[in-house]
């Protein structure tokens, strides 16, 4: 063979590496293996789309009418531009949804966040396969991954405008890559381990600019490639591209902490800020009532959040035999040395049991006092780390059983498939917990926010509104007035002077007990005449006042 020719072969098996031809061997997935279940994946994504817009499940979050009325916000309102990004919610997740918010029926009907969940709905699955087949053979991959794409609680959150398909589909796709790119680095492949380096570097970037428990993620992340390419000796010839990787690493909690300090004067405004995390819970916890389950004390913590992702995950209380089979999964895989960066998906575990305990972040399930709703998505996060190592579990269980009970590892497959299915239909006939939170926590404020929409719909078109949209931005939503046409807070100057002097400034007044409008009625109440009081079980009373000296 010569020069020439064996330089090209080196290429190729640089981009290819050899892979076993046995059809049940544990290796890394083909594309044609990959395709139908992203196929797949995307029929069923389109059918939960289609029951969950048929009955109205897709605004029942609150968070996800605030999420469609941030993107809606950055064009449309008096002050378009990046301010209206906020400083507590983390950005990309809006960012998404901007092109098609713009689209007055779709941010009504909360489609146009359900178009970019879908889509990481799909990535997901099909990155989760992926994943799972470099740990599992082909058969067992393909019940892990049914155990998590069938996931009643994800396929409602993915026809949502939340963010946890965004960050599930991101922290499985980084934890696939980080486990391709130590491959790389340990076969010396210089090439494949600075491109993947640098596409690391993005998916981290992106998991940062989705949720705080990226920040973690991300830096788990770095610390892995860094300890790898410490111990190999090819790291002089890829110092370039880990200097981009870290530089991408860095970059993102860099912007967001500029991006705070630029805007609002804080770099940390997002931790002790007015609309924090911390200053929610205090504000909302009422005076000398006793802290929230976990409050200060991890083991508690630990408990209730390893119960909370139980529940989201499995019917009954089956969640605790695949915790169980999960943590067996994980012992085995470190005993094993079985691509240890898998291991990147517990990486909520010690994050969300810090939040809980230190952080400002309740989480109530009705299996756990106060036996109430809040937070319950959370648990979700954990969700790829238990279907993956619960399998990984079953499969080495399988292995032990083969010789001595043949019979009993032959069916352990399709018995598994049998229990994913069951699992499925009795989490759906029972109605999974992220829904059912939904549906407890929402039943007042629709109630309330479409009688409010009804009002505002009297009122003329185009009429300038004077009006707190961070509450209650639904009601607006509801009614299709556009943002533009408020004064708010999204606008500091024209808001401040609207709220000493109400009546010259706005042509409609709607103020709800408790918010800044309300105080600034109560302050400067003249040339202001009330129209209507709405008031609704568990919510603040509305007044609406139309302005007798408003100019236009």
């Amino acid at each position: 063979m010569t020069t020439r020719g064996r330089r090209r072969l080196s290429r190729k098996e640089e981009q290819e590496p050899d892979l076993p031809a046995v059809d049940g061997a544990v290796r890394p997935a083909r594309r044609e293996e990959t395709m139908p279940v992203a196929l797949a994946a995307v029929v069923v994504g389109f059918v939960a789309l289609i029951v969950c817009v048929s009955r109205n499940y897709l605004l029942l979050y609150g968070d996800a009418v605030a999420h469609l009325g941030i993107a809606r916000r950055i064009l449309d309102t008096r002050n378009p531009g990046l301010i209206q990004l906020g400083g507590v919610w983390l950005p990309l997740s809006h960012l998404l949804m901007l092109p098609f918010v713009q689209r007055l029926d779709w941010w009504q009907n909360g489609l146009a966040g359900a178009w970019p969940s879908l889509l990481c709905f799909v990535l997901s699955v099909a990155g989760f396969y992926r994943l799972a087949r470099r740990l599992v053979p082909p058969m067992w991959a393909l019940v892990a991954t049914a155990f998590y794409g069938l996931n009643p609680n994800l396929l409602y959150l993915s026809t949502t405008a939340m963010t946890e398909p965004l960050f599930l589909a991101i922290i499985i796709w980084t934890t696939l890559l980080t486990m391709e790119c130590v491959a790389e680095i340990r076969a010396s492949r210089v090439a494949a381990v600075n491109r993947k380096l640098v596409f690391l570097g993005l998916l981290i970037m992106a998991a940062v600019f989705t949720r705080y428990d990226g920040w973690i993620f991300g830096a788990a992340v770095w610390c892995v490639v860094a300890w790898q390419l410490y111990r190999s000796p090819i790291r002089p010839r890829v110092m370039s591209g880990f200097a981009v990787f870290t530089v991408l690493a860095v970059a993102g909690p860099a912007m967001w902490l500029g991006y705070n300090q630029h805007f609002f004067h804080d770099p940390l405004d997002f931790m002790r800020g007015p609309y924090s995390a911390m200053a929610i819970e205090k504000r909302t916890t009422p005076p000398g009532a006793s802290h929230y389950p976990g409050w200060h004390n991890p083991v508690w913590a630990a408990v209730l959040y390893m119960r909370t992702s139980q529940v989201d995950i499995a019917a009954w209380e089956t969640g605790f035999l695949i915790a169980a089979l999960a943590i067996a999964g994980a012992v085995f895989a470190v005993r094993k040395r079985l691509e240890l960066s898998s291991l990147l998906l517990w990486v909520p575990l010690p994050f969300y049991i810090y939040s809980i305990a230190f952080g400002a972040v309740p989480i109530f399930i009705p299996q756990l006092r106060p036996h109430s709703y809040y937070n319950s998505r959370y648990g979700m996060e954990m969700l790829p780390a238990f279907a993956l190592f619960a399998v990984v579990a079953l499969v080495w269980l399988q292995k032990r059983l083969l010789e001595q009970r043949p019979l009993v590892a032959r069916l352990m497959h399709p018995i598994a498939l049998l229990l994913v299915t069951v699992n499925v239909v009795v989490m759906m006939y029972k109605v999974p917990l992220v829904l059912k939170e939904a549906q407890v926590n929402s039943s007042t404020r629709i109630a309330f926010e479409s009688a409010v929409a009804h009002e505002l719909q009297t009122f003329p078109a185009g009429a300038t509104i004077l009006m707190y949209n961070s509450d209650h931005v639904g009601a607006l939503q509801q009614a299709g007035i556009p943002l533009k046409q408020t004064l708010s807070e999204t606008d500091y100057d024209s808001w401040k002077a609207a709220l000493a002097a109400p009546a010259e400034h706005a042509a409609y007044v709607v103020a709800m007990d408790g918010d800044p409008v309300a105080a600034a009625v109560k302050a400067h109440p003249d040339g202001l005449t009330e129209l209507v009081v709405l008031c609704s079980t568990g919510q603040p009373c509305a007044r609406a006042y139309k302005s007798e000296r408003f100019g236009g």
